[in-house]
């Protein structure tokens, strides 16, 4: 597929997805359009028996463009959000309704939407160097992607609520240690590591690891979809409140965010 914010590489049963854009592969509506349709070809491509998902550069996905959505916030402040969500939901919908394990390969710093990529996906490879952020709140968002379905059941409903309430930044290491990744490798290792888990998985009893991964969804995520309409109409109204349009533009001016609750 031709594509100027994303590269799809299939070879030796690997499809590698790897987001190109700037501002971190910030994810936009012409980002999410492009990986839906690198998902669907993947998913229809029975050679393929393993994806992962990375990052061009030194990121993975800073979340949602905010540039983009400072140029189209009028009239309506949210209108950019119901529209990136509505892509971003299927993109989540994709990845776990693919028949075939997902690694997100972890190369750099990944927040917001980023995160919720990254729960979706089966497994998670981090490089040393990466860091993840909730960081919606951050700019009086909630979080999207049904990111507060798979947060509690990756690393429990405490350590999602301290993400939700302080938004720390967290180093790979820790998010080794709290479960929100399955392994750390060294940079220089890093894609040598993704390489190797993708080779096994390849080589793996494909029909078995599809049908598991069924049983996982109906067993954990039998409310995926209302949660990700729930989750969607939340970001909506909260990107129609004062505290958004600050802390959008504190985060943009580089400044604290100066919020009123309102």
């Amino acid at each position: 597929m031709n594509s100027t914010v994303l590269a799809l590489d299939k070879k030796d049963g690997k499809g590698l997805i790897t987001l190109n854009r700037p501002h971190y592969n910030a994810l936009n509506l012409e980002l999410a359009n492009d990986l839906i349709r690198a998902l669907e070809n993947c998913c229809d491509d029975e050679s393929v028996k393993v994806v992962i998902i990375t990052g061009s550069g030194t990121g993975f996905c800073s979340g949602g463009d905010l540039y983009a959505a400072r140029e189209s916030e009028n009239p309506d402040p949210s209108d950019y959000w119901k529209h990136l969500t509505r892509r971003l939901n299927r993109i989540i919908v994709d990845i776990r309704y693919l028949r075939k394990p997902v690694i997100a390969a972890i190369n750099g710093p990944v927040a917001g939407t980023g995160t919720s990529i990254i729960a979706a996906c089966d497994l998670r490879i981090a490089a040393r160097s990466a860091i993840i952020k909730q960081a919606w709140t951050s700019i009086g968002l909630v979080p999207d992607g049904a990111w507060t379905l798979f947060m509690p059941l990756i690393i429990g409903m405490g350590r999602t609520s301290e993400l939700i309430f302080l938004d720390p930044v967290i180093s790979a290491e820790r998010a080794m240690e709290i479960g929100l990744v399955n392994a750390v490798a060294d940079d220089d290792k890093f894609t040598e590591t993704v390489d190797s888990w993708a080779e096994k998985l390849k080589n793996g009893p494909s029909e078995a690891f599809a049908k598991a991964k069924e049983l996982l969804n109906e067993s954990m995520l039998s409310i995926l979809e209302s949660q990700l309409s729930r989750e969607r109409r939340e970001i909506v109204n909260a990107a129609q409140t004062r505290d958004y349009r600050e802390g959008m533009y504190a985060f943009l001016e580089k400044r604290p965010p100066r919020f009123q609750g309102k």
